[in-house]
């Protein structure tokens, strides 16, 4: 069975040949199997965004190749990765129309990422109830609400939204970029809880970048810590279940040469 992601020594460099120059992504490699769910931890510039967006294809590495499922996609453009990999922002705004029902965005989503159907299909009762259904799985009461703008929902409804819209077809690819990070702590469990639910329902391959160490460490089977554009520090198994939050500072400083000083991450419980 092929890898579901690997990543082959990539580099990107912003900025090249200027005084801005700026290596946000240094021959990392890595590989993730059918069903691994990563979680990804840094200091701001650490490269995690970056990472997400060469694999997403929002711009093509300077070196290295991206490979999606034994396909090297290392140039093809974001559009058409869009197809096998589903992405969330940490702003809820970045992943639905506003001004369109919450049946037109599924409806979006669903012909865009559905392989045997044509993108500007026509959606069907059968699909509709599709749509209730899975949107009673969130049980957020969003299904009695199929006609409703999603400008009028709470950011939680619209972050758990997208949610569903990117697993919909279940993807070969889910990247999740600090997707809990703007909202309220309780709002943020509730769909950290979601996420963890769906991805193990469709055995969906995920990648999560998060501030909180706790998340890290509690959600999925592997974490990685970037620094530098680098992956510095990767726990699976054992050593990642008995790890606690001081000790996985102290492997950053031991493996990193300093201490991690982003204030989001050391003061997130």
């Amino acid at each position: 069975m092929a890898d579901m992601l690997e990543l082959r020594g990539i580099s990107k460099t912003f900025d090249a040949g200027t005084i801005n120059e700026k290596k946000a992504v240094e021959d990392l490699s890595l590989t993730l199997a059918p069903g691994d769910f990563v979680t990804i931890i840094g200091g701001n510039g650490a490269g995690k965004s970056t990472l997400f967006n060469a694999v997403a294809g929002v711009f093509y590495v300077d070196k290295g190749r991206v490979l999606i499922d034994g396909q090297d996609m290392t140039f093809v453009p974001e559009y058409k990765r869009s197809t096998q990999i589903g992405r969330l922002f940490q702003d809820p705004l970045k992943g639905t129309a506003p001004h369109m029902t919450i049946e037109e965005n599924l409806a979006l989503a669903y012909l865009r990422t559905a392989r045997t159907r044509a993108p500007f299909g026509t959606i069907t009762r059968k699909d509709r109830a599709f749509f209730r259904e899975r949107l009673a799985g969130l049980e957020l009461g969003l299904e009695d609400r199929l006609d409703s703008p999603v400008g009028l929902l709470s950011g939680g409804q619209r972050q758990a939204l997208t949610l569903l819209m990117a697993t919909l077809v279940t993807p070969k690819l889910l990247l999740l970029d600090e997707h809990t990070g703007a909202l309220d702590p309780a709002t943020a469990e509730k769909v950290l809880a979601l996420t963890k639910s769906i991805v193990e329902k469709n055995h969906i391959t995920c990648m999560m970048i998060t501030h909180n160490i706790h998340s890290a460490l509690a959600l999925g089977n592997r974490t990685i810590m970037m620094d530098g554009g680098r992956i510095v520090l990767e726990l699976s198994g054992e050593q990642r279940a008995g790890m606690t939050v001081e000790a996985l500072l102290a492997q950053f400083r031991a493996s990193a040469g300093k201490a991690l000083d982003n204030d989001r991450i050391l003061l997130s419980d």
